[in-house]
């Protein structure tokens, strides 16, 4: 892979309640606070940056896990996500542009990495099992607030990436799609 466009990293403080400071080349860039119930289930996180818009992530109604919203300090929906099985590592996040997956990374390595449908992969999360930080690494343009959604619902899952994720070459859905034929003659 290339080297990435931009690397933040995260430094988790907390047991029940955690802060995680997002820190970039720059220094930190805002704080993200992740709430749990009193039956250990995270349901509500904020998003707290230096400059820009303060970011609410809802659970959403339903039992599967990983199904959150996305949601500005202005009440203007950013994005969902949707986990479609308690036993699929695969947590799909719906934006307004396009749609993204979040899976496990390849290999023998914990982490995980968000892919495009024609794209392929625009980011890694990667982390330890034991360790509490991750860092970031944006490989192609992806928004910034939908970097901090996958991360949020990453975090809740990191400990299932423990077990390698599918290679590319073995999946097909997580390839880039092919280029349309655009020669003379019939395709």
């Amino acid at each position: 892979m290339a080297d990435p466009v931009a690397s933040y990293r995260t430094q988790v403080s907390g047991l029940w309640n955690t802060t995680h400071r997002v820190l970039g080349s720059e220094g930190e860039l805002g704080v993200l606070t992740m709430r749990r119930n009193r039956w250990g289930l995270i349901v509500e996180g904020i998003w707290s940056p230096q400059k820009g818009e303060v970011l609410h992530f809802r659970r959403d109604p339903g039992i599967l896990r990983s199904q959150f919203s996305l949601w500005t300090a202005g009440r203007e929906w950013l994005g969902s996500s949707l986990r479609s099985s308690f036993l699929r590592r695969e947590i799909v996040l719906h934006t307004g542009s396009r749609p993204l997956r979040v899976v496990p990374l390849s290999g023998l390595r914990t982490g995980w990495t968000i892919q495009a449908p024609r794209t392929g992969e625009l980011a890694r999360l990667e982390g330890g099992l034991v360790l509490r930080s991750m860092r970031l690494d944006v490989y192609k343009k992806l928004e910034f607030e939908q970097l901090m959604f996958a991360y949020f619902l990453a975090w809740q899952v990191r400990r299932e990436a423990f077990w390698p994720g599918p290679m590319q070459d073995e999946d097909p859905s997580l390839a880039p799609a092919p280029k349309p034929h655009s020669g003379p003659g019939p395709s």
